[in-house]
């Protein structure tokens, strides 16, 4: 139930948040600005919610029970993002604090905002979500385009119960589907848009089937070295999608299915050496790294600064970086797959070009390939892995 704390605290929280948004540059339209003074994202919190620590992957679990309706309403009203469920233990279910990744949490509002801005939603259009989440987003869209114009989807079942329960006290009605996001959701095709809130490392093809000709696909593209980019996609009437990336640092949960898989610290350091010709901490760069990952898509990035480590769990291939005590750096290879050599050609590449953000870059989708390409589509590009 929502909690209702003193009266008409909700509705002055709500307006002074879309003023916040407003002023951050988040929230540009009015549909918009009146969906988030409407809808209730206290409902959206369940009855508690986890915070950082000072612990790293720590998390303190703060119950609603715990504090007053007031400050369980300040707290929802803040433009932060709130943890709601992390390695798939709801945090309702926890207690003080606990350790893991988070695997469902309510995204700030403002980030929330930025995407619908983002994927060009208007009035009368048929959306398709990809991640449901807590349901905030999807109330959002509801409120302005009616429960009707909005199917959304979550791969995980309780945190799927959990937005169905929010979204019905909220009085909205979408087509709610418990599944894989990935598969879409073809029932109720063709969409106008198509909006993910989960990070992928490629676009799945269904969802080029379920999106109109015209309509578009905006989603975060992400990657193992958990470099990112802010896709928007139009569908031509080929088949094909291309755009470019959107100026927008924005970075979502990876889709599960897309995660990168288990892996072990095996012997480091071993391999042929040689100098490095560029800086490893490059690769600190957002920018810098999502090129590195373009150039490298199966390897994971450990470390930082200097002491970079990449490894390739499937052919035990792995790239070691450090400083030269003589000045530069030095890297080692060892395995089937030169990484260090694939991400330097990239970063030499995006240096000779001016070193831009990710917006620089498109990605161009057709039925046999993906590719990102770096200021026009035929000009440098690199496969995305499918």
């Amino acid at each position: 139930m929502n909690a209702p704390g003193t009266p008409g605290l909700a509705a002055r929280l709500r307006r002074t948040l879309a003023d916040q948004l407003i002023q951050a540059g988040c929230l540009r339209s009015p549909g918009w600005r009146d969906a988030v003074e409407s809808v209730a994202r206290e409902l959206f919190l369940g009855s508690a919610m986890a915070r950082a620590t000072e612990y790293g992957d720590r998390w303190e679990v703060i119950h609603r029970e715990e504090m007053t309706a007031d400050e369980w309403l300040h707290l929802a009203y803040r433009d932060e993002t709130w943890v709601t469920q992390i390695d798939e233990v709801m945090a309702e279910d926890a207690q003080g604090l606990i350790s893991g990744a988070p695997t469902s949490s309510s995204t700030l509002p403002g980030l929330v905002v930025r995407m619908l801005e983002a994927a060009q939603i208007t009035d009368g259009d048929k959306v398709l979500e990809i991640g449901t989440g807590t349901g905030y987003s999807t109330a959002l869209m509801c409120h302005r385009l009616g429960s009707k114009a909005v199917t959304s989807i979550e791969y995980d079942r309780a945190v799927a119960e959990r937005a169905r329960d929010a979204l019905t006290v909220a009085g909205y009605v979408p087509t709610l589907v418990n599944g894989d996001g990935l598969a879409g959701y073809d029932k109720n095709a063709e969409y106008d848009r198509l909006i993910a809130t989960c990070s992928v490392r490629h676009i799945p093809f269904p969802w080029m089937w379920q999106v109109r000709d015209g309509g578009t696909i905006t989603v975060p593209l992400s990657g193992w070295m958990y470099g990112s980019a802010f896709a928007h996609l139009t569908l031509a009437d080929d088949g094909t999608a291309s755009g470019r990336f959107l100026k927008d640092d924005v970075y979502f949960m990876t889709a599960r299915p897309h995660g990168p898989p288990p892996r072990s610290i095996p012997h480091l350091g071993i391999g042929d050496g040689r100098g490095s010709r560029v800086d490893p901490r490059v690769l600190d760069d957002p920018a810098g790294l999502f090129v590195g990952q373009l150039a490298a898509p199966s390897a994971m990035k450990l470390g930082g600064g200097d002491e970079v480590v990449l490894l390739d769990v499937a052919t035990g291939s792995q790239a070691t970086t450090k400083a030269d005590p003589r000045g530069g750096w030095t890297v080692r290879q060892h395995g089937p797959l030169r990484l260090w050599d694939a991400v330097e050609g990239a970063v030499l590449t995006w240096q000779e070009a001016g070193s831009p953000h990710q917006s620089a870059y498109g990605l161009t989708v057709t039925s046999d390939r993906q590719y990102v390409w770096l200021g026009v589509p035929d000009g440098p590009s690199w496969d995305l892995p499918v």
